[in-house]
């Protein structure tokens, strides 16, 4: 399977009226999701065009060797290099550069997930979504503001955020579904200080597959699920009913970061499982109690 990756450093919108100095794979933050199965063997090119200013590299979790493949691609502008790795294991993994001080490379935007599917691949289901969280230290409010290693140092982040900015899945970019729908969302978590303590409001996760392992633990009807920095999860569940419901990170004061995003499921209403209004029930126990006040 032939991958090509490149690195891009350009300026773009972080939150409303803030720019932010990206560091990237791709012009993306999250960069895009690879896709393999067990047993292929991939041939991963990385390129750094002559307009960046930093070497960059990648290291993939995915990968048995040194450096998760860091420790041969490092490419400085101009630069391309290529290296080849056998899939092993099914999972969902996390990708980063892991150039120079790493932690600015990281922060900068450079990561996001590589999917290992068993040989015979997942299951079909109605929709896949690819969500990422990470943090951003930024030196100001201000113009085109850029990582503050020392907000980094003290875990302070002025944002929490999920695929890259705030409002990336609000308003006009919410994911869309329709009621039935089995869904799949591939949940990484960069950090690169913060765990992850990941919620849909509304929904209860049929499966989780803890720390994105395909062969290890499967978690049934679970509310909230940690992911760890630099880690992932794959969670599964159906839409029973229409409405919005909200993704966030549950260690709460982060939503006000920007921690947030919407699926919105449209589809006739199912009140077997939930309706708003009078309820039955309360109106017969009503019913039941003035029957015995009366007699």
């Amino acid at each position: 399977v032939l991958v090509n990756f490149e690195a891009k450093e350009f300026v773009g919108e972080l939150a409303d009226g803030k720019k932010y100095n990206f560091w990237s794979f791709g012009g993306t933050v999250p960069g895009p999701m690879a896709r393999v199965r067990v047993g292929d063997t991939v041939e991963f090119h990385l390129s750094n065009p002559k307009s960046n200013t930093q070497p960059h590299n990648i290291d993939i979790h995915a990968v048995n060797g040194p450096g998760g493949g860091a420790a041969v691609n490092t490419v400085s502008p101009g630069e391309s290099k290529v290296f080849t790795f056998k899939a092993k294991a099914p999972g969902l993994f996390i990708y980063h550069c892991a150039a120079g001080a790493i932690v600015d490379h990281i922060s900068n935007g450079m990561y996001g997930l590589f999917l290992v599917e068993p040989e015979k691949g997942l299951p079909k289901v109605d929709k896949e979504f690819y969500v990422m969280e990470s943090e951003f230290f930024t030196d100001g409010d201000e113009g085109v503001t850029s990582f503050n290693i020392e907000k980094g140092l003290a875990e302070h982040p002025d944002h929490v955020v999920f695929n890259g900015k705030v409002g990336a899945l609000m308003g006009p970019n919410v994911l869309k579904a329709k009621v039935g729908d089995k869904v799949r969302m591939y949940f990484g978590n960069i950090g690169p200080n913060g765990i992850s303590s990941f919620h849909i409001i509304g929904e209860i996760f049929d499966k989780v597959y803890v720390e994105g392992a395909l062969d290890g633990t499967v978690n049934r009807n679970v509310q909230t699920t940690l992911v760890p920095s630099a880690g992932a999860a794959i969670v599964e569940f159906e839409i029973d009913v229409p409405g919005s419901y909200t993704l966030v990170d549950h260690s709460i004061f982060r939503v006000a970061k920007g921690a947030i995003g919407q699926i919105v499921a449209e589809g006739p209403d199912n009140p077997k499982v939930f309706r708003a209004g009078k309820g039955v029930v309360a109106d017969e126990q009503r019913k039941g109690w003035a029957t015995k006040l009366l007699s």
